[in-house]
C-alpha cells in the first residue's frame, strides 16, 4: 500500500459514509465530526473508530462520526486543510509536505509507536541489505519509498543505481507473488498481512529501522488548525474516544472486525481484514496513557532525516507540526 503518492484532485461525489449514534440518541444532541481518512478503499486501520462509534463511546464524548472516504490519497490533507473534515486518519508524510504547502492541519495523535516499513522477500528467502545489489526490488514511486530505500542501502555503502526498482501503479505484492521482482517495500500491516492472505506465506522481512531508517510512528490522527483553536474540547473529546476505542477493538478484535463487516460489507475481504488487524495490534506496543502522545524526538529524528536525503528541503522546527494539547482531560 503507497502511503504518500500524490495524485490529481477527483470529484468527492457523496461517497460519504455517516456512522450512526447508537439507538436512543438523538442526532440533536450529538456533535457531528467530519473525519476523512488515508485510502479510498477501506482498510482494517479503521476499525477502532468504527467499534467505537458502535459501542457509543463517541456518543459519550457527545460526538458522532461522520466517516469520509476520500476520492485519492491525496485528497485526504485537501478535506482537512480546506476545513470540509475536522479531522483525519492519514500519515506522517502527509502532515509533512502539507505544512510545506502552508496547509492548516497538525498532527494530534500518532497511531502507532514506531516504523514497521522494509524489504519483503519471499517467505525463506531472506535478504541482506548488501545482497539487494543488482535485484529487482518492487516500490511505490513516492520521495519517502525512495528516500527510505536510499538510507538502508547507504548501511551497505550501496545506492539506488546498485539496485533496478520496479514501480507498482497500486501494489507491490503481486510483482513478488508472480516472481517479476526479488522483493518489495512495504509495511508490516499492509503488504506483509497480503503475502499472508493472497500468498499464503509469512514474508521475509528485511526492517528499515535497522538500517539507519528513523523508526517513528507512519500514521497520524490530524486536526484542522482553525477547528483545533475554535473547538478544542471537542478534540479532546474525539481522543479520549478513540484511545478508548484502540484499547477496546486490540482487547476484542473479532467483535471489533465484525463491526468492520457490518459496515463496509462490500468492501470486506474477511481474510484481510481480520489478520489486518491482528497484524496492526502490536505496533500500538502496551497500550497505556501514552497511547495517542506525539514525541518530539521522533519527529527531530524524522525531519533531519528528511532534510538529508532531499525529501523536505527547509524543514520547520518540530513542534510545529505536531500538538499533545488535545490529549488528556
Amino acid at each position: 500500500m503507497n502511503l504518500t503518492r500524490r495524485m490529481l484532485l477527483a470529484a468527492a461525489a457523496a461517497i460519504s459514509f455517516s456512522i450512526s449514534a447508537p439507538l436512543g440518541a438523538s442526532a440533536q444532541e450529538l456533535t457531528k465530526l467530519t473525519f476523512v481518512q488515508e485510502w479510498p478503499t477501506p482498510d482494517g486501520f479503521w476499525i477502532p473508530w468504527i467499534i467505537g462509534s458502535k459501542k457509543g463511546f463517541y456518543k459519550e464524548e457527545g460526538l458522532e462520526l461522520d466517516i469520509v472516504v476520500p476520492p485519492t490519497v491525496a485528497d485526504t490533507m485537501k478535506f482537512l486543510g480546506t476545513g470540509r473534515a475536522q479531522v483525519a486518519f492519514t500519515t506522517v508524510m502527509d502532515v509533512i509536505f502539507a505544512r510545506s504547502e502552508e496547509a492548516p492541519v497538525t498532527a494530534i495523535g500518532r497511531y502507532g509507536t514506531g516504523n514497521n516499513w522494509g524489504i519483503l522477500s519471499a517467505e525463506g528467502k531472506p535478504l541482506t541489505v548488501a545482497e539487494l545489489k543488482g535485484k529487482r526490488i518492487g516500490i511505490y514511486n513516492d520521495a519517502w519509498t525512495k528516500a527510505q530505500l536510499s538510507m538502508m542501502l547507504a548501511d551497505a555503502n550501496l545506492t539506488l543505481n546498485d539496485i533496478e526498482t520496479v514501480a507498482a501503479t497500486d501494489d507491490t505484492v503481486p510483482l513478488l507473488l508472480q516472481n517479476r521482482v526479488d522483493a518489495i517495500t512495504g509495511i508490516t500491516n499492509a503488504e506483509g498481512t497480503a503475502m499472508k492472505t493472497s500468498g499464503n506465506q509469512t514474508a521475509s522481512f528485511l526492517p528499515a529501522t535497522a538500517h539507519g531508517v528513523p523508526n517513528t510512528p507512519i500514521f497520524m490522527l490530524a486536526g484542522n488548525d482553525t477547528w483545533l483553536k475554535e473547538h478544542p474540547d471537542q478534540a479532546k473529546a474525539f481522543l479520549r474516544a478513540t484511545a478508548k476505542s484502540i484499547a477496546y477493538a486490540a482487547e476484542h478484535p473479532q467483535e471489533s472486525v465484525d463491526a468492520f463487516k457490518e459496515k463496509y460489507g462490500k468492501a470486506y475481504d474477511e481474510a484481510f481484514i481480520t489478520q489486518q488487524w491482528t497484524d496492526t495490534v502490536p505496533q500500538f506496543g502496551k497500550i497505556g496513557d501514552d497511547l495517542l502522545v506525539n514525541q518530539e524526538a521522533d519527529w527531530t529524528k524524522l525531519l533531519e532525516a528528511l532534510k538529508k536525503f532531499d525529501v523536505v528541503k527547509a524543514p520547520q522546527a518540530p513542534s510545529t507540526y505536531f500538538s499533545n494539547a488535545y490529549l488528556g482531560k
